[in-house]
């Protein structure tokens, strides 16, 4: 069944379509991008033999894996009750695919659903040559890449502030971070420029080899990345021949009409891994993400696949093929509508909730997407040790701005709400905390100084 979304991007500025036309399509040399570790990985036997099974003849007979026999799996039926009351109901043939071991790459129905929605969505310049694995969520997809394309000492790009887990994940590679600050749409070309330029002419043994960005909602600061700024910056990873990991979770709560283009939807050159996720949009219990891109770079996601959790999981796959293919286009397109309104709203009551407490207190950016704000505290250099040591006790609980930065010993007057799940009484109750929690510590802060 095709998913047509093709409305959501159907904004993308022209100019962007004659760029990707007109541009000089070369071969990427992916071996250098390949981390030594990576690069020892071996493939398992058994799951490639698996590959067979995604296109096998009826009379094929299976004798290469220890598979389980699904007849004595304790479960025979299933069916879900959707929102509004409709039920999807597994077969048995289809229940049975979902409880056994899949294949690597992900369960093929569900891959080609997956590969159809994103040729629709951004309309890849080289989609010929690019392919889709699925991964247990989208984080796992990222660290896999991340264990595939670092040595220590590489270069990696990041924004700073930066998603707070994603630093979590270069801690054990070891990499040389190029922090690239940012403004109200997110990293500023000039500044990742000059970055680079510094990185080379250090004389450092590591080489660049990415950059990670967040284009739409970005976690933690809520903004969003302009068309030409995209652009600029695809330019400047040509230029410095990085690899741009495009991190894009937020991709479908975006409260405004127009939906930017991917660099995925500009990728002339084969050098985007796109991550996108159904944990916003359908469950994150489920553990389900993608990523599409070069297949030499996906190999080695896959092979880090084979070599942990075997595969993603086949039920949680089963279950959204199964999901949309039940909704079918309209039903998907009502779907996002109706989360990108429920979290307007969310957002709306939030800022109010800001407005009224925190005014001359705090600033912020008012989010175009996502579920996220990112408040800075006028009159305090630091928000750690009153958030960690004394906001519970004050009945409030943010995230410091401290967690997201990549020097993590400075001081940042920062802090990230997430208006997802609460109120809006709970909102605004929250904020009226909030302020008299910032007050106390600006009164604590002055008697010690």
């Amino acid at each position: 069944m095709l998913i047509a979304c093709i409305v959501i991007f159907k904004y993308m500025n022209s100019k962007t379509l004659l760029c990707i036309k007109g541009a000089n399509i070369g071969m990427m040399d992916y071996s250098k991008f390949i981390s030594k570790l990576s690069s020892r990985r071996k493939p398992s036997c058994i799951s490639e033999l698996r590959r067979a099974l995604d296109n096998c003849s009826p009379s094929l007979v299976w004798l290469a894996s220890g598979m389980p026999n699904p007849e004595k799996f304790p479960f025979r039926e299933m069916t879900v009750t959707l929102e509004g009351g409709k039920k999807l109901t597994l077969s048995k043939e289809t229940l049975s695919a979902g409880l056994q071991y899949g294949p690597s790459h992900g369960y093929l129905p569900f891959r080609n659903q997956l590969k159809r929605m994103v040729e629709q969505w951004h309309a890849p310049p080289r989609w010929a040559e690019s392919d889709l694995i699925v991964t247990v969520g989208n984080q796992d997809g990222i660290s896999k890449a991340l264990d595939m394309l670092l040595d220590p000492e590489d270069f990696i790009v990041v924004p700073d502030p930066c998603y707070s887990d994603f630093l979590c994940m270069l801690s054990s590679l070891a990499p040389q971070i190029v922090a690239v600050s940012v403004d109200d749409q997110g990293m500023r070309p000039d500044i990742l420029q000059s970055a680079l330029e510094k990185a080379i002419s250090s004389g450092s043994t590591g080489i660049p080899k990415a950059l990670y960005l967040v284009p739409n909602s970005c976690n933690p600061t809520g903004t969003n990345m302009g068309e030409e700024r995209r652009q600029e910056i695809y330019a400047i990873a040509q230029q410095y021949d990085l690899i741009i990991l495009e991190d894009d979770p937020y991709c479908f709560l975006q409260f405004n009409d127009k939906y930017l283009p991917s660099f995925l939807s500009m990728d002339v050159d084969g050098r985007v891994l796109r991550f996108d996720s159904f944990s916003k949009v359908v469950s994150s219990g489920l553990r389900i993400g993608f990523v599409t891109g070069p297949p030499p770079l996906l190999q080695g996601i896959t092979l880090h696949m084979q070599a942990s959790c075997i595969c993603p999981p086949m039920l949680s796959q089963v279950l959204i093929h199964e999901l949309l293919t039940s909704w079918g286009d309209e039903g998907f397109k009502k779907h996002i509508s109706d989360i990108c309104q429920f979290y307007k709203e969310q957002r709306d009551a939030m800022i109010q909730a800001l407005k009224t407490h925190l005014t001359g207190i705090c600033e912020w950016i008012v989010p175009e997407g996502g579920i996220f704000v990112w408040l800075k505290v006028l009159h305090l250099s630091d928000t750690s040790a009153m958030l960690l040591e004394r906001g519970a006790k004050g009945d409030i609980v943010l995230v410091p701005g401290r967690e997201f930065m990549v020097d993590s010993t400075k001081p940042s007057p920062y802090m990230r709400a997430a208006y997802s799940c609460v109120t809006p009484e709970e909102m605004m109750k929250g904020m009226e905390n909030l302020a008299k929690l910032i007050q106390k510590e600006i009164e604590l802060q002055s008697t010690h100084t």
